[in-house]
């Protein structure tokens, strides 16, 4: 019921929001960090993907930031909130629209890859919060473009995800340079050494809350390991995504992830991926089109075990099993969202099983294990419906002629022009003529499936 959320002491009108977009009822995360954040406590909360930990503290953010009311200045943002990729980025910035429309607060979200100057403008103009990854943020500082020194509220998000990536040292500049008496609020699923150094250095006796740890299965989840020959990878992969639903397929390498892609579009599967080489525009466009459900499929590395948010997922493919077993967690905590159930199956090579075996048992799961090929049964089993494989044409259109999506009023233009820098401080790419199609990097022409723009030169493509 609505008003479950106002119990906890969220105001009436974000309470109003949540509802329109048909929230209403706190998850565990929320239910146990929000009295706390709320009156301004340190809070250090631990929770899977999907538990919700966004509005866990976007809610405390927002209310506090109201009720300060402290005005705007030129490049010193009033908060900070930072995330480890850009698509987790900007999926905090579409959950803070809700509620800062309803608040009259304003924002931006900085990454890199695409041109600073729209984000340098917002930031000049005054902002309210700022969703920033730590590499462009730093790259602003350094020019004098963005001045923490009004930091009231800070947070880190996924910040066992921040070790991993290696983030750790610039998230220890950038929080040395916020006030030390404000508010800070750390949500992570695990806390490994590197997240614990952060809580120890910069946290205030914080309130520590536990939901869901990333750590423990989902009762929901059911796992399965396939054991394929390598011929019958990607027939094995086709027959499961081209069944009804959703379908994440996670492998390990860039050039994996391009590779796959282009083997499920020539058996009639439409799909897209998303991996480190692609430009912002592509990414934006091929996320959009999975969001939307135009393709069922997506290919991705683990960039996108986090800050992809979408439902319907039916079944996570581990097409490469992750080295890591955290890795492995949040990978499947794709599906399974919202109190939904969902399918993980991981892919298992002769040569694969030793390793298979310690990552399900560092992961604390235990599959059901099937010796499989393309035409085994277990995969109706696993992906029921009626199978769909269609024609180069249909794939065309599916997939080539998705719609680019306009730059955000954010001012995070995904135009393709030639950043000043990217995420980790290198130069950007070289401009490209007005009307080509974006090259991801190291593809060749007959690779750039997820940016061609003709869906007769996309047909053609996949006789190649």
């Amino acid at each position: 019921m609505s008003s479950s959320f106002a119990r906890l002491g969220v105001p009436a009108s974000l309470v109003s929001a949540l509802k329109d977009r048909g929230i209403t009822i706190p998850t565990p995360i929320q239910a146990a960090t929000l009295p706390d954040s709320l009156v301004g406590r340190d809070v250090l909360g631990r929770g899977r993907t999907g538990s919700g930990k966004s509005f866990a503290f976007l809610l405390p953010l927002v209310t506090r930031l109201a009720e300060s009311n402290r005005p705007r200045q030129p490049r010193k943002p009033r908060s900070l909130v930072l995330a480890p990729t850009r698509e987790l980025a900007l999926q905090l910035h579409e959950s803070l629209t809700v509620l800062e429309k309803a608040s009259g607060l304003n924002s931006t979200v900085v990454f890199g890859g695409v041109n600073q100057n729209p984000q340098a403008r917002a930031l000049q103009q005054g902002i309210d919060v700022l969703i920033a990854c730590p590499g462009r943020l730093l790259d602003l500082m350094g020019q004098g473009l963005a001045d923490l020194s009004a930091i009231e509220i800070t947070v880190i998000d996924e910040a066992d995800h921040m070790a991993d990536m290696g983030f750790l040292p610039n998230v220890r500049r950038i929080m040395r340079a916020t006030p030390a008496r404000g508010q800070r609020m750390l949500f992570s699923a695990t806390l490994d050494a590197g997240v614990s150094t952060l809580v120890q250095e910069f946290l205030h006796k914080p309130i520590t809350h536990e939901a869901d740890s990333a750590l423990s299965p989902i009762a929901s989840m059911e796992h399965h390991v396939l054991r394929i020959g390598a011929d019958d990878r990607t027939g094995v992969v086709a027959a499961l995504a081209a069944a009804p639903g959703n379908t994440i397929v996670f492998t390990r390498t860039k050039h994996g992830a391009k590779k796959l892609t282009r083997q499920l579009l020539k058996t009639g599967v439409p799909a897209v991926d998303l991996h480190g080489n692609l430009s912002q525009n592509a990414r934006t466009r091929n996320l959009e089109s999975f969001h939307s459900g135009r393709v069922r499929t997506l290919v991705a590395t683990d960039i996108a075990a986090r800050g992809i948010h979408v439902e319907d997922v039916a079944r996570v493919i581990h097409a490469d099993p992750p080295v890591e077993h955290k890795a492995y967690l949040h990978r499947s905590g794709r599906t399974a969202r919202a109190g939904k159930s969902g399918i993980v199956i991981t892919l298992e090579l002769p040569q694969q099983r030793r390793d298979v075996k310690d990552l399900l048992r560092k992961a604390k799961i235990r599959p059901t294990f099937t010796d499989a090929d393309p035409d085994h049964a277990i995969l109706t089993e696993l992906a029921p419906g009626k199978r769909v494989f269609l024609s180069a044409e249909r794939v065309a259109e599916a997939v080539a002629l998705a719609p680019a999506q306009p730059a955000g009023r954010s001012g995070t233009a995904t135009r393709n022009r030639p950043a000043r820098s990217n995420a980790a401080g290198k130069a950007g790419r070289p401009r490209r003529r007005r009307g080509s199609a974006p090259r991801a990097s190291g593809s060749t022409s007959s690779d750039r499936t997820s940016v061609t723009r003709s869906a007769a030169d996309f047909s053609r493509s996949l006789s190649k």
